[in-house]
């Protein structure tokens, strides 16, 4: 009797139901590159003001001056549009986002508000360690205030917002936060350049710390609000008065 012999199917693949939907392409994992490196320069340059709001960014002189193509440029350009830093215009050359009353009104409206809530939580929740971390800050703050240096004392302002906000042990708090945190902190830069806020922000800043070693939540959490709140006024209003670009 004639063996039949078995009937041969299709070769199974080993490349799974993914590989074989989609392109060998698609698939692959995007590395950290130029276009991010080039987003974290142009960011701190926004951030601290050497880009003013409404600058144009032209791209052979900005692909010049950091040394990369158009391309990776382009893709920091993009990213630092969904973060607010920089308006992508049509035909056009991007610019620096403007400054806008409105806009910062309901910005600092919600930082206020998330900063609030993690200063009534780390109140609760910091550790002997956390105290002595921000009394550290503090006292750097008050060093540089002292000494007229108000880029240094800007770079540790950011980080007591930030360690606080940290020591709320919240992660949904936080990731809030950093969503907001780059047009934040170029408010915060302009409005400690104003007049007379510098020397308010360092006395807030030493009642919101003496809040917080006594343990006491509802009233750290309120002098935190006020003092967001208080320098999105002072933009604002700086604004108002046409002292600022847009």
């Amino acid at each position: 009797m004639a063996k039949t012999k078995p009937m041969r199917g299709r070769k199974q693949s080993r490349r799974g139901p993914a590989a074989r939907l989609l392109p060998r392409r698609a698939l692959r994992v995007p590395r950290s590159g130029l276009h991010e490196q080039a987003a974290t320069k142009l960011r701190e340059l926004i951030v601290r003001g050497d880009l003013l709001p409404g600058e144009p960014l032209l791209e052979i002189g900005m692909s010049e001056a950091l040394g990369i193509s158009r391309t990776p440029l382009r893709e920091a350009l993009k990213q630092l549009a969904t973060e607010g830093l920089v308006e992508l215009r049509l035909n056009r050359s991007a610019v620096v986002a403007p400054l806008r009353r409105e806009e910062l009104t309901e910005l600092f409206e919600a930082v206020g508000g998330i900063e609030r809530c993690a200063a009534e939580l780390a109140a609760i929740r910091m550790t002997s360690q956390d105290v002595a971390r921000l009394e550290a800050l503090q006292r750097r703050i008050e060093w540089h205030h002292g000494r007229g240096e108000l880029r240094d004392y800007f770079e540790v302002n950011q980080q007591i917002h930030g360690a606080i906000v940290g020591f709320a042990q919240n992660a949904v708090l936080k990731a809030a936060h950093e969503a907001l945190l780059p047009r934040v902190e170029r408010a915060r830069l302009f409005a400690l350049s104003a007049r007379g806020r510098w020397n308010e922000s360092v006395n807030e800043h030493r009642q919101i710390l003496i809040a917080l070693e006594a343990g006491d939540g509802a009233r750290a959490g309120q002098l935190l609000g006020r003092h967001v709140r208080r320098t999105g006024e002072i933009v604002a209003d700086t604004l108002t008065n046409g002292k600022a670009a847009s």
